[in-house]
């Protein structure tokens, strides 16, 4: 059994962070290249309008699956990284098989649930007959998103390097598929069944993953003792909870504002707005990423007590997404005019602001993603939270209020409205809670004793 934990010196943990980054970004570029390819194939062969049903569908399925489905990622990397520091394998062991269950238990009622209300959502957001036939078993693709405990070994086990080609299976999947569909005849119900199989792939993936890392860093049979956890680890039911709280409030507005456009300004628009979002992927990618790759350094510093190192490990690594991000914003803007209609072909027209906006909101989610993350490795989960309720579910009700006002406009607004509050506020919590140098040993970590 290997630890994956190594001592570092002071002034090392941004390098860290860029080092499992880089092994992500690896995954994703590959990814994200076959993702451009069966875009392209797929807008242009379904057209704006079936283009919008395609992303309604696998929209709202995601959309349910987020708000039900539960993540136990945070409380397998904070209390698995205490337990691999008191030198106890076993404790993790039993953390990851409560987790394991408790998700896998979620993720079951939330395919339930997405199933059931298929009758009733389909009709307002204009799904065909054959869209509404389909869309009851593509239920099952929720359990894209039942796979948070397996990444969690994974990045206490330091093996980044296979996050990031997990990647490159949904991808692999869709590219695949697409190219199957329309070498024996390209219709709607065909690439949503690819897209069912790429979700399949995308869970079962990360989970046969996990299993290298549950082998480095436990040495124990799958089954066993799970029970107690909640007992022997003070603050470890409170803190999972906020912490999936939190990850289901940031993925809210994400994921109900293109069903919100759907369903007051039909799938055309839903499509235009969807085909912006994955334009501008360039930057919200990263930002998930980023987001990965800090969690687990920054926990380990908490549980050395280094809390100056990881103060400044978050603000460098901000600073830096901020100064990497911003040039891929001004390009986007450059390239507003065009960009989507060479994308998706000519019905996608009239994308230039609806671009230019929510780039503007993905780079302040880009440098939010080390800040949050460093807010909920010092165990203060709620802060985040705070904010997402602030700027996503407080703000939401302006969303159709938007719509209405100016438009398809009015949602790319109100998302850069969001991650602008959403990023200051970070910041103020971040800059009062994160212990100063002088008093970092006089200052109590939450959670810990």
């Amino acid at each position: 059994m290997t630890r994956a934990h190594h001592d570092t010196p002071a002034g090392s943990g941004l390098k860290r962070v860029l080092l499992n980054l880089a092994h992500l970004l690896g995954g994703k570029a590959a990814a994200g290249l076959m993702s451009l390819v069966y875009l392209v194939i797929v807008a242009r062969t379904l057209g704006v309008r079936d283009y919008g049903v395609l992303v309604l569908v696998n929209g709202y399925v995601l959309f349910v699956g987020s708000l039900i489905a539960f993540s136990g990622f945070h409380g397998v990397v904070r209390y698995g990284t205490l337990a691999l520091e008191a030198g106890d394998p076993a404790r993790l062991a039993r953390i990851v098989r409560f987790m394991a269950l408790v998700e896998l238990g979620f993720g079951l009622l939330a395919l339930l649930i997405t199933a059931a209300l298929v009758p009733l959502v389909g009709p307002r957001l204009g799904w065909s007959a054959d869209a509404m036939r389909i869309a009851i078993p593509y239920s099952f693709a929720v359990f894209s998103t039942v796979r948070a405990t397996p990444q969690g070994l994974l990045q206490l086990a330091n093996r980044f390097d296979l996050i990031g080609l997990h990647q490159a299976v949904s991808p692999t999947v869709r590219l695949i598929g697409t190219l199957i569909v329309c070498a024996t005849g390209a219709s709607l119900h065909a690439f949503l069944v690819v897209w069912l199989l790429s979700s399949f792939a995308e869970g079962a993936a990360m989970w046969a993953l996990g299993l290298i890392g549950w082998r480095k860093l436990t040495g124990e049979r799958l089954p066993g003792p799970w029970r107690g956890v909640l007992r022997e680890d003070r603050g470890f039911g409170r803190f999972t909870l906020i912490a999936n709280l939190d990850i289901t409030l940031q993925e809210l507005a994400p994921n109900l504002a293109p069903l919100t456009i759907g369903w007051m300004l039909g799938p055309v628009a839903a499509g235009l707005f969807s085909l912006a979002m994955r334009a501008t992927n360039l930057l919200q990618q990263p930002a998930k990423l980023l987001s990965q790759a800090s969690y687990a350094v920054l926990a380990e510093q908490v549980a050395k007590h280094r809390l100056d190192q990881l103060r400044r490990t978050v603000w460098r690594s901000a600073a830096l997404a901020g100064m990497i991000g911003a040039p891929v914003v001004l390009a986007l803007w450059l390239a507003g005019d065009w960009l989507l209609p060479l994308i998706g072909g000519k019905s996608f027209r009239g994308g230039a602001a609806i671009v230019t906006l929510i780039a503007g909101a993905r780079l302040c989610g880009l440098i939010a993603s080390p800040i949050s993350a460093g807010l909920t490795a010092l165990g203060r989960p709620q802060r985040s939270m705070i904010v997402t309720l602030a700027s996503n579910l407080a703000l939401y009700p302006l969303l159709p209020v938007m719509i209405l006002w100016i438009g398809l406009h009015g949602a790319g607004l109100h998302a850069l409205i969001q991650n602008v509050m959403a990023t200051a506020l970070l910041i103020l919590f971040f800059a009062r809670d994160a212990p100063a140098p002088r008093a970092a040993a006089d200052r109590p970590i939450h959670g810990q004793t």
